[in-house]
């Protein structure tokens, strides 16, 4: 009989609707980061450096491009006859045909996948995460303590502890308490959404709350342990760790990457991210062309100035185009003569020529200012912006647009043109 101390249930089937169109036709873990990853390459980098060689990834919104990188494993070495990484959908059953409807559903739906590797241990993940882990350090914690249950938390600063769920622990870091985004924290220990349980715990607590609607870690299961009167543990971490749910803070972390000391370093040799990386040719800088201060993945063509920014594979920037503080993801093309500032622009987006992006005065998003913010302009993936157009700040494009979409040739700040056909 199969036997693994630890498998990893990776939760990636969340739409990330607060990232607007960049995950209209890709799952939020599909999106890419950095010029060359995208952001699931982070939690099953840290998996395998960690040890672990046994994933389930649990799929379900726009899961096409998802299944597509992660093919059989072979980037993370999960290509295994024991184990390795296995998608897992939703399915249909005898009784039943339904969705994953919360975090703890998808898990108790894949009870039987879980229950073939007879597991000591399970680790819970979210997708969307990005940042450097070892999981084993976690696990050894968790056997120090004799937990049932250990959850990883971070210190946030006070301020910031009501957007999360905050655990209160003793001296021993046992938790004795915890809040869902409460209005006065009593502690500032946020949890990260990271769990090591052993398999008999969350397999009785799964089972036990199977039919609360919209079944959820953080609302039923941990509630449910910690009623029971089960060990359950904090485990404090320490490093580098980013929610990119948001456009400002995906957008951020980017930038972060191309600071002279990032903070986060992806150039680590014991401790490497792993991706799916496409044959594609060197980088070709023209003569006359700038590169300051910016990543550039391969395969791209640069003929104009870049500044401050994170530039895909297999981009083409025009001749005498100027791009600043942008992420601008893969195949994309942006013809000649444009500027493009402050810019989230998806993949294989076409932009005409003498196209400005980020122009003007910053006004709020008249639709959605909580998605579209920060003087940010979004433009979808596969998107067309024809030649000569103007585009200010808090605003956002998708589609295939044409110059009559644009009165005067302009899109004021504040605006979303989501053409229709398409949509977010």
């Amino acid at each position: 009989m199969i036997k693994k101390e630890m498998i990893a249930m990776l939760l990636a089937g969340g739409q990330g609707s607060r990232l607007g169109v960049l995950t209209s036709k890709v799952a939020k873990p599909a999106v890419s980061f950095g010029g060359k990853y995208r952001i699931i390459d982070f939690p099953l980098s840290n998996c395998i450096n960690s040890g672990i060689d046994t994933v389930g990834v649990l799929t379900q919104y726009q899961p096409l491009r998802l299944n597509t990188h992660i093919g059989i494993g072979i980037p993370w070495d999960l290509d295994r006859n024991i184990g390795g990484v296995t998608v897992l959908p939703p399915y249909e059953k005898i009784s039943n045909s339904e969705w994953y409807t919360g975090t703890a559903n998808a898990i108790y739906q894949n009870l039987d996948y879980m229950e073939s590797f007879n597991p000591e241990y399970v680790l819970i993940l979210s997708g969307d995460h990005i940042y450097k882990m070892d999981y084993e350090i976690m696990l050894d914690f968790h056997k120090e303590k004799k937990a049932e249950a250990t959850i990883a938390v971070m210190p946030v600063p006070m301020e910031e502890a009501k957007r999360f769920g905050i655990m209160i622990t003793d001296e021993k870091k046992q938790i004795i308490d915890f809040e869902e985004k409460p209005a006065n924290p009593r502690s500032n220990l946020a949890s990260m959404g990271i769990y090591i349980f052993n398999w008999k715990t969350l397999k009785e607590a799964l089972v036990a709350n199977a039919n609360q609607p919209g079944l959820d870690f953080g609302k039923h299961i941990i509630p449910y342990c910690h009623s029971k009167g089960e060990s359950l543990y904090a485990y404090e971490f320490n490093g580098y760790w980013k929610d990119v749910g948001t456009l400002s803070s995906y957008w951020e972390a980017n930038m972060e990457l191309i600071d002279i000391v990032p903070e986060f370093n992806l150039y680590e040799e014991y401790w490497k991210i792993y991706t799916k990386s496409e044959i594609l040719p060197p980088q070709y800088i023209a003569n006359d062309s700038v590169v300051e201060r910016s990543i550039v993945g391969e395969g791209t063509e640069i003929f104009g100035k870049v500044y401050n920014s994170v530039i895909g594979c297999g981009v083409i920037i025009g001749k005498d185009t100027v791009v600043t503080d942008s992420i601008i993801m893969n195949n994309t093309v942006i013809g000649a003569g444009c500027k493009c500032h402050k810019a989230i622009v998806a993949e294989n987006v076409t932009i005409g020529n003498n196209v400005r992006l980020g122009m003007g005065d910053e006004v709020p998003n008249e639709t959605e200012p909580q998605i579209y913010n920060n003087g940010i302009v979004t433009v979808g993936e596969k998107s067309v912006i024809p030649d000569d157009i103007t585009v200010g700040k808090n605003s956002c494009i998708f589609g295939v647009t044409s110059r009559e979409d644009y009165p005067d040739n302009c899109l004021a700040s504040g605006k979303t043109f989501i053409k229709a056909g398409d949509e977010r």
